[in-house]
């Protein structure tokens, strides 16, 4: 862009923060009713209000499968990550890294897994 293209450009900018936009009369009021009926009800007590809180059967669905997941991969990590568990019920902070070419040893504590290594 050349200068006098970011002049003119300015000059509008500038016009336009000189002159803000109003909101019509009533309108904040109306914008807030319409936000009010729209929420949803308020929550029942109980195991009704439990289950609408956490959004129903595909919420509890997600959450039983993320947890069954966690706790599998904290229990049998993937060959390229640390066995956590092992580290916790035994006390020992070293663990095995297998790849395809050899298997190394690395010290790590539970929140550095020593990854910054196995650069290179």
């Amino acid at each position: 862009m050349i200068k006098r293209e970011t002049d003119t450009l300015e000059a509008h900018f500038e016009q336009a923060r000189a002159t803000p936009p109003q909101m019509p009369a009533g309108m904040m009021d109306r914008l807030i009713a319409d936000a009010l009926a729209a929420q949803p009800a308020p929550a029942i007590g109980g195991w009704r209000g439990f289950w609408r809180a956490i959004g129903g059967a595909p919420a509890l669905g997600g959450l039983i499968t993320a947890t069954a997941v966690g706790f599998w991969i904290g229990v049998a990590p993937p060959s390229g990550l640390p066995d956590v568990a092992t580290q916790i019920i035994t006390g020992g902070d070293d663990y095995i890294v297998a790849d395809a070419t050899s298997l190394d040893t690395y010290t790590s504590d539970l929140t550095a897994f020593g990854w910054d290594l196995d650069e290179g």
